[in-house]
């Protein structure tokens, strides 16, 4: 029997340590975001319907989306221990250049829509983690915008080449003036994806103000006030759209393009090229072959064709076929640190995040996405810590193991 006794003031003074009180409640909700799903849970509260699907949405039944995130979830690591590393450097090279994290901010459109600071608050980010941020065509703040917001930051343009091609080569010299640093070429875009969810949402380029969107909006009041009373949403490209994205993608991009237009680009275009959206071996062998700098394995977030392979799938073939020194880079379905850390591994050269950011943006702005970005190296950090990585040069194909094609369906 253990002797009781009423505990002491002194005794019970240690314990007490009551958490330091939040007034901002930006600050409180961001602190509670532990994961990048947790900020997807805060940014779906406080997003329209309509704005949320279209960022979280992907292609027809979304199996693409669901497969390329299944495929991170059920890898397994294979940690090496006893190898006296002490610290870890997360810093690596992409495009010549020194950055910060394995990691960088893909470009996605209409990044205002979503939340209204936008591609500024993403780029001043980027700035901050010593990472690179792609601005796409799409994108609601222009080229020269950007450009004057973010002056220090690794500026990349991700381009779409409409059926006249005049407007994509006003870009690109618009981009080079404005000291981008390299061109993105997006080539996976034939025609639009279908996305069921921007349909059933009656979804339009920009939100339009209709019964559906004001009762929603009733629900969203911050986010209204913000988009009513912002300055009007502007793309790279062209002024409005009344449609969805997946029909303005069939009336404007250039279903024709071929490898032969990558030798237009060059005219066009003399600095770092990456050629964004290659899903299998063969064109990643022709597309480097014919003079790209780097490729993006994607499927474009699962947002063009359904069903496609998850990109990190290919990741080790073609590491193989294109050999170690070819900048291969990776996107879609990328959650978390330790997927940028398998990524890596099996033989990416960087990873490309979206949404992660996105869901950052909605659920706080520009400090949002610094929450996003913080939770993403902080995982990279630890994950190599505990994979016995004392650099990412350290991460090796034998520390990952892929779970069978189709393991988890």
């Amino acid at each position: 029997m253990s002797d009781r006794q009423l505990p002491k003031w002194s005794e019970l003074k240690p314990l007490l340590r009551p958490k330091p009180i939040t007034i901002n409640a930006t600050d409180r909700r961001l602190a509670s975001a532990v994961t990048i799903a947790d900020l997807r849970r805060i940014a779906k509260r406080r997003t329209p319907t309509s704005v949320f699907d279209y960022t979280d949405g992907a292609a027809e039944e979304e199996h693409s989306l669901r497969r390329a995130r299944e495929t991170y979830r059920d890898l397994t690591f294979h940690p090496r221990v006893l190898t006296g590393h002490g610290e870890v450097d997360t810093t690596t090279t992409v495009l010549g250049k020194p950055s910060a994290q394995p990691f960088g901010f893909g470009p996605t459109g209409f990044t205002r829509m979503m939340q209204h600071e936008g591609e500024a608050a993403v780029a001043h980010i980027a700035e901050k983690m010593d990472i690179p941020y792609g601005l796409s065509t799409l994108g609601t703040t222009n080229i020269e915008e950007l450009a004057a917001a973010a002056p220090g930051t690794r500026k990349w343009f991700q381009l779409y080449v409409w059926r006249d091609h005049a407007p994509a080569e006003d870009l690109m010299a618009r981009a080079k003036e404005n000291g981008f640093e390299a061109l993105m070429l997006t080539v996976d875009c034939p025609v639009g994806g279908n996305r069921h969810r921007d349909v059933r949402n009656g979804f339009a380029i920009p939100p339009a103000l209709t019964a559906k969107t004001v009762l929603d909006g009733a629900m969203h009041p911050n986010w209204w006030v913000n988009f009513l009373t912002t300055p009007p949403l502007r793309f790279a490209s062209l002024e409005s759209w009344g449609g969805t994205v997946g029909e303005m993608m069939n009336a404007l991009f250039d279903p024709t393009m071929s490898l032969d237009d990558l030798d237009w680009v060059r005219r066009s275009w003399d600095g770092p090229l990456i050629v964004k959206g290659v899903q299998t071996v063969e064109d990643a062998r022709a597309i480097l072959d014919h003079g790209a700098d780097a490729i993006v394995l994607s499927n474009h977030g699962g947002r063009q064709l359904d069903k496609a392979l998850p990109p990190v799938r290919l990741l080790p073939k073609v590491r193989e076929a294109v050999g170690p020194d070819a900048e291969v880079m990776v996107d879609t379905g990328v959650m978390s640190g330790s997927d940028v850390v398998a990524a890596v591994a099996l033989g990416a050269s960087s990873v490309l995040v979206g949404r992660a950011y996105l869901y950052g943006l909605m659920a706080g702005g520009e400090r949002g996405v610094q929450r996003a970005a913080d939770i993403l190296a902080s995982e990279v950090k630890r994950t190599m810590a505990l994979l016995g990585a004392a650099t990412v040069t350290d991460l090796r194909p034998e520390m990952v193991e892929l779970a069978p094609q189709g393991a988890s369906r």
